[in-house]
Order: structure tokens, then C-alpha cells, then sequence
């Protein structure tokens, strides 16, 4: 992995340091440039930083690392879809469990990326991205399941995720927990950035490169405490920023890991009730049509194994609050 240094000249300050990254030896767009500050590759006077819109000063240190990888063809597979909705604009479709949003180190087939070309061919998705994600606009965890969108043009993918950033497209998750939660709803503001000993992991961080990260969460049911178990809480959970595994870290450090969670649950094997995955899904998605202005609102079952996993604790329930006797009829479905 070479490693590049560069000291920041008199016309280059006042410059996004994703743009200027993207000028310098190694790096081949802005879009791999902004990959490797999320990736934790660049550091800015001996810091790590993961924020792409940081402004650099004349004097500045930058180095990094340039991730090499071989070149890849993107290629239409036609792996199943579940789409709720379509037009010329957008897809809603719910991402099933196990399947990876867009090719990857390690993951160079069997993407939803892949799946969607199939479904639409490369030139009828939404490039805002890179080249390498077409149609993403925003992403789920691996192993998260649930709703999620698609831009099929560019204009359609600006919309929406300014939607996503100034908070008017409602995301919404349904997440069990281990322990009980006494407050009826809170909120987690707790910045986030890339642990320093395994990369893949996240952590809630006071350093530099932490980025805000705000979520809130509504108790819809309880569970008693059992032998193998410290009891579980059912939790409506609501984006306010996008944070790669935002909801999973936001949950642990307050004590509450997602039931399931390999990188960032707890307890025992019976304390996991069968799942293999984070209790994690995407379930209602509440947004304007960035196009026709049309409201739009989609909500989402429990999967399969996420519902056996609930109605396995089912007889400790100590009773669901008014939030959770509102949305009854999605649980118990």
C-alpha cells in the first residue's frame, strides 16, 4: 500500500482537502478521494481525518495511502429484487439480509449494485456516486434489511440526498436490544469516526476527525430479564445523519447493543435467539418525489428470522408502550 506526502502550497489553502487529494500522484478522481478519507487512509498534520470537507492551510502535512486494487468490470446480475415502487426517476425496493450494497474489496459480484444493473441497465442509474455506485443513494449495513433508494438519474440522486441531508426524508429502523431501557424515547448526539486497531470497526470519538452523528429512538416494548439474558428492548429507531454503522455504535456505547451484532453485540450465544446478523431493518421511509412532488410512504415487515427472533421472547414481554401498540399490526405480522 504506497504511501504518499504532501505539504500544502501557498495556491492550494483554502482548498476542500477531497479536492485537492484528487489532484495529487496516486489518486484518480474525487470520488476515490473521498473514499480514502472515509476509509481513515489520510492523515492532515499527523492526524487522522474522515471528513472530506475539511479546508486545508498553506504548511499542512497530508498523508496517505493509496489502496491499490485491481481494475473490474461491473456486470449486470440478475439477482432477486423486491421493489415496492418505480418510475423513471427512482426504485424503493428492500435490501434482503447477506447482500452487499455496491462491489467492493472482497465483494466483486452478488451486489445489489450488480443486481440493479440487470434490472436497469448501467446507463438508466443515477452516477453521483462514482462510477463504481451506480444508482446508491444512500447505503444499508451488509447485514441490515429493509428499505432503502434508488436515483435512476442524476437529477433524482442530487434531490434526494440533499433530502437526506437536511433531514426532510424520514428513515426509520426497527432494532431489538439487549437490556432494558427505562426512558420512553432518546436521543444519542455522540460524533463518530474509524477505530484506530480495527478499521472495520466504528467508535464514538472527541478527535478531530469525528463527524456529527445524531439519533434518536422510541421504546415500543420491553422483555424480562431471563437466565441467559439481561432482558431486551424493542426500539424505533430515527436517522438524523447517515454514519457508516451509526445506529449499531450509537446503541452500544449507551450500554444497548443490537441483539445479533457480530462487530459490536454482547453475551452469550442463547442471548442472540438464533440470529446470526444485527436486529437491524430498515422499515418505514416517508419522502417527497424529488420530481413530481408526490408524498410517498413505504413501510416494511420484520424478515423471517427477525420475526422468529421476537416471537421467541414473546411470553417476557412486560407489555408494549403506546408507540409500540401503534404499530401492532406490522409486528405481529
Amino acid at each position: 500500500m504506497p504511501e504518499y506526502q504532501h505539504t500544502v502550497k501557498t495556491e492550494e489553502k483554502g482548498k476542500r482537502i477531497d479536492i485537492l487529494l484528487s489532484t495529487l500522484p496516486g489518486v484518480d478522481s474525487r470520488m476515490s478521494a473521498v473514499r480514502m478519507i472515509e476509509d481513515g487512509a489520510v492523515e492532515l498534520n499527523g492526524v487522522r481525518t474522515t471528513t472530506k470537507k475539511r479546508v486545508v492551510c498553506e504548511g499542512d502535512q497530508l498523508v496517505y495511502n493509496v489502496i491499490l486494487q485491481p481494475p473490474f468490470e461491473l456486470t449486470g446480475e440478475h439477482l432477486p429484487l423486491d421493489i415496492r415502487y418505480e418510475d423513471d426517476d427512482l426504485i424503493v425496493l428492500s435490501k434482503q439480509a447477506g447482500m452487499v450494497c455496491h462491489p467492493a474489496k472482497g465483494h466483486r459480484s452478488g451486489t445489489l449494485v450488480n443486481a440493479l444493473i440487470a434490472h436497469c441497465g448501467y446507463e438508466n442509474l443515477a452516477q453521483l456516486q462514482g462510477d463504481d455506485r451506480p444508482g446508491i443513494v444512500h447505503r444499508l449495513d451488509k447485514d441490515t434489511s429493509g428499505l432503502m433508494l434508488v436515483a435512476k438519474t442524476d437529477n433524482a440522486g442530487r434531490l434526494l440526498q440533499e433530502g437526506i441531508q437536511v433531514r426532510s426524508i424520514d428513515r426509520r429502523y426497527l432494532t431489538l436490544v439487549h437490556g432494558y431501557i427505562a426512558p420512553e424515547t432518546g436521543l444519542i448526539d455522540a460524533p463518530i469516526s474509524r477505530g484506530d486497531t480495527i478499521r472495520q470497526k466504528m467508535v464514538v470519538s472527541d478527535s478531530a476527525s469525528a463527524r456529527l452523528s445524531v439519533t434518536t429512538f422510541t421504546v415500543l416494548e420491553r422483555f424480562e430479564a431471563g437466565r441467559q439474558d439481561d432482558g431486551y428492548t424493542l426500539l424505533e429507531c430515527k436517522l438524523y445523519t447517515g454514519r457508516t454503522h451509526q445506529i449499531r455504535v450509537h446503541l452500544n456505547y449507551i450500554g444497548h447493543p443490537c441483539v445479533g451484532d457480530p462487530l459490536y453485540g454482547k453475551g452469550t450465544v442463547k442471548a442472540q435467539l438464533g440470529l446470526d446478523r444485527q436486529f437491524l431493518h430498515s422499515y418505514r421511509l416517508v419522502f417527497e418525489h424529488p420530481v413530481s412532488h408526490q408524498p410517498l410512504e413505504y413501510t416494511d415487515p420484520l424478515p423471517d428470522d427477525l420475526s422468529k427472533a421476537l416471537a421467541s421472547i414473546k411470553d417476557t414481554s412486560m407489555g408494549r408502550t403506546e408507540a409500540g401498540i401503534a404499530l401492532s399490526e406490522l409486528l405481529d405480522q
